[in-house]
């Protein structure tokens, strides 16, 4: 996957994809497996912004059911299916145990109700998925000994058991993107991080081109183009009022959705718990009371979220405060005793921006949005060429822009074969069972590597993870763990190489393990930056921006701005 800015430049694309979210990745994996010319550009790196910094689950829908949302709920689980098959390595099922007690809608009886209505809603849940231990199973019921002997000190004797649901968990979201776009990029799409939207170009009738700035090199040029998809996420309406429509105001509330890491397994358990916090959810017609946080095994870590708050969109910063991240963990631990969190636990947060319900100022009890936008500014505007998606939920990331590639094939008058992205693997994902694979790699490893970084390597790279093992023919030395991360020097090498890594940052946070679950050390930070630069032949000044930029950031650990 190699950057290449002249050919953007030089050639008219079927149709142009900006944003490389999971939605715009997705567009853009779509478009060209159903026979576009297509451009993918991204003004940072691919899926570093919202995608990079969810919850890491991909959820099935349960949720829905509160709601009497089916349609809504059956989507989820069939989109669930789709990643478990398309990214084997990448997606697996996550258990989840939710605590009952007593004999109302907190019961057994309630609980048992609405999961055997979920489980029959999605009898085809497990689709495509032959090995038993990927299937999604039928929710099941556990009693107060094993909920406690899953949790030990959860004071079991107020709950009379739980009940458990699997849903899918992502080992790394920010891989899952750039799965997505590598795999793009193979069949024939231009794909570009670092390309900066800065408005479309119209006649006052139709868009037939895209402004751009190369941030790295500050080259400025024009991408021409038949279709449009406007997939910039929170950045979306912006990027609209500053080619389409200068007086267009932000017609969606956006919500800040945010998380915390936890550097260490709060339990042993592989289960997930869900606790109630202190907000209701005003839309539920049946509702269980407050809202659930959920405390979630994550590799090594502990993943505590999701908290929303109200945003007045993306022209203004977001981060966490260090008083909100202080409120998070005193409800946590109102709902959890003892887990008796402090500030210095928390490894790191999370947050971006996602679209939300109607809210009025100052709300507590906040709505969630329902649904993504698919815009045809045709319609709206008169403004042939252009559709905007602003998705809600990663989850249906896949579905919403094969929603929008099926109306640029319209527009484009193509013979339309079909979205058919749920029907292969993405690549590295061409695994049949996981778990014999990662066995395999294992046992033919060099003795050298640790059975943890293997199965790392699996995890991030799927069939593809011996190329990484090539750069040990070079030098053996980049075998070596980086610090006392699973990570590896031939790692960094790749990323730089093969997945279009420009910047410190984009191999720390995104490419490797090293900073998804904690900051990285300066050592480490350093050893990345050594490898980088010889590879990118920095200078002195570049490479010592490239540490300042990281180092910055790994100095507040509580605020993460992105």
């Amino acid at each position: 996957m190699k950057r290449n800015t002249k050919a953007l430049a030089n050639q008219e694309f079927d149709l142009v994809v900006v944003g490389s979210g999971i939605f715009g990745a997705c567009a853009a994996y779509d478009a060209v497996m159903r026979g576009l010319s297509v451009a993918l550009i991204e003004r940072e790196d691919f899926g570093g912004a919202t995608s990079a910094h969810s919850y890491k689950m991909i959820h099935g829908g349960i949720r829905y059911l509160q709601h009497f949302d089916i349609p809504r709920l059956r989507r989820s689980s069939a989109e669930r299916a789709a990643f478990l098959r398309m990214a084997p390595h990448l997606v697996h099922p996550l258990p989840i145990a939710i605590p009952t007690s007593g004999f109302g809608m907190k019961g057994k009886l309630a609980l048992r109700t609405g999961m055997g209505v979920y489980d029959l809603l999605t009898t085809g849940r497990n689709r495509g998925i032959r090995i038993p231990e990927r299937r999604i199973p039928n929710g099941r019921f556990i009693k107060r000994d094993e909920l406690e002997s899953l949790f030990p000190g959860i004071e079991a004797d107020r709950f009379s058991g739980a009940a458990v649901f699997c849903d899918g968990q992502m080992y790394n979201p920010a891989r899952l993107v750039l799965s997505v776009v590598h795999s793009a990029a193979r069949l024939g799409a231009n794909v570009a991080n670092y390309i900066e939207a800065v408005r479309f170009h119209h006649d006052g009738k139709s868009i037939a081109g895209v402004e751009v700035k190369d941030t790295l090199s500050g080259d400025e040029f024009t991408i021409r183009g038949k279709m449009f998809v406007n997939a910039a996420g929170p950045y979306a309406e912006e990027l609209l009022q500053k080619g389409v429509d200068p007086h267009r105001g932000q017609k969606r509330q956006y919500s800040r959705d945010a998380c915390f890491v936890i550097g260490r397994r709060l339990f042993e358990s592989d289960h997930a718990l869900a606790v109630q916090g202190d907000t209701h959810d005003p839309e539920a017609i049946l509702s269980r009371g407050e809202r659930h946080l959920f405390i979630v095994p994550w590799r090594q870590y502990t993943l505590i979220g999701v908290w929303h708050k109200l945003h007045p969109g993306s022209q203004h910063p977001f981060q966490v405060s260090h008083s909100e991240l202080q409120g998070f963990i005193d409800e946590i631990n109102r709902a959890l005793p003892v887990l008796d969190l402090s500030m210095t636990d928390v490894s790191k947060v999370n947050c971006g921006l996602v679209p939300f319900g109607e809210n009025a100022p100052g709300a507590q009890n906040l709505k969630y949005g329902h649904r993504s936008t698919l815009i045809d500014h045709a319609k709206e505007d008169g403004i042939e060429n252009l559709l905007t998606i602003i998705g809600v939920r990663y989850t249906t990331g896949r579905w919403e822009a094969s929603r929008a590639v099926t109306r640029a094939m319209q527009k484009l008058r193509r013979k339309d074969p079909g979205c058919e992205t749920d029907k292969r693997p993405l690549i590295g994902g061409e695994i049949e069972n996981f778990n014999e694979y990662v066995a395999d790699a294992v046992r033919i490893a060099p003795d050298s590597l640790n059975p943890r970084v293997v199965e790392s390597l699996v995890h991030n790279y799927g069939t593809r993870y011996h190329e990484v093992l090539g750069y040990l023919d070079e030098d053996d030395e980049l075998g070596a763990t980086i610090g006392r991360s699973e990570t590896i020097g031939a790692q960094v090498i790749h990323a730089v190489r093969n997945e279009m890594a420009m910047t410190l940052s984009d191999v720390l946070l995104r490419r490797t393990d090293l900073g998804t679950g904690e900051d990285p050390g300066i050592d480490e930070i350093m050893l990345c930056a050594n490898l980088m630069a010889v590879e990118l032949c920095w200078d002195d000044e570049r490479f010592q921006n490239e540490v300042e930029a990281v180092t910055r950031m790994a100095t507040a650990p509580s605020l993460r701005s992105i």
